[in-house]
């Protein structure tokens, strides 16, 4: 069982949350041995000291080495869906395969322009815990998609999308291997006409998924599975 303590390294007590699951729900004891990971890269293995529901009282043995840490970095800026629950689904599936960023863009043909932040920000942390991963995915506040293709940065940028483009290629093949990437997958509707073509101007690379159109969340899932498994 892996717990979160952002601050763990100066403050050996589980958050009031973590300790009600180890001590209410779990029964942990005194001796009991767990992992905690702080969501930065820090891993540890402790033992339970004083199991208080609400402030566990642990004892760090061990610090490990990062758990899953590549040597790339993936930031995926994608346009919240309309049901929400489909783009809560993508931040949990992004999380488990591996992603770095995730920043919420609205669109010319976005129909959501709203999320709840802290929702989303504990299904990362779910998903996180669950995958073992000891670097969480940083959430970015929602973005305008200019302002964002504006002042982003990264080793390599794409924009997904569904216009005929003879230059498009498969990200399978325009993705480079131990590369930082950002990728830009659009709404429902798709990314405006103009959108591309203004994300093109700033250095994006149009590239396509595959050939079936795929729903905005699936999209999101994809296009993080294809830059894992190409930095296999």
């Amino acid at each position: 069982m892996i717990f979160y303590a952002p601050d763990i390294s100066i403050n050996p007590v589980l958050p009031e949350e973590e300790s009600v699951h180890a001590v209410k729900v779990l029964r942990l004891q005194a001796g009991s041995e767990i992992n905690i990971t702080d969501g930065r890269g820090g891993f540890f293995r402790a033992y339970v000291v004083q199991p208080h529901p609400k402030h566990c009282l642990v004892e760090i043995v061990e610090v490990l080495p990062e758990i899953g840490k590549r040597n790339y970095k993936l930031h995926l800026a994608v346009a919240p869906t309309k049901n929400i629950e489909r783009f809560e689904w993508f931040v949990e599936k992004a999380t488990e395969i591996g992603v770095d960023a995730i920043t919420p863009v609205i669109t010319r043909y976005s129909e959501r322009k709203v999320i709840k932040p802290e929702r989303i920000q504990k299904i990362i942390v779910s998903a996180s815990k669950q995958s073992q991963k000891s670097n969480f995915p940083v959430l970015n506040p929602l973005a305008k998609f200019e302002e964002f293709v504006r002042d982003s940065v990264a080793s390599q940028s794409f924009i997904a999308h569904c216009y005929d483009d003879e230059k498009k290629l498969l990200l399978r093949d325009a993705c480079k291997k131990t590369t930082d990437s950002l990728i830009l997958i659009g709404p429902e509707g798709d990314f405006s006409k103009e959108e591309v073509e203004m994300a093109l101007s700033k250095g994006f690379l149009p590239v396509s998924l595959g050939d079936s159109r795929l729903r905005t969340e699936t999209a999101g899932v994809m296009a993080c599975a294809t830059v894992q498994v190409i930095n296999q």
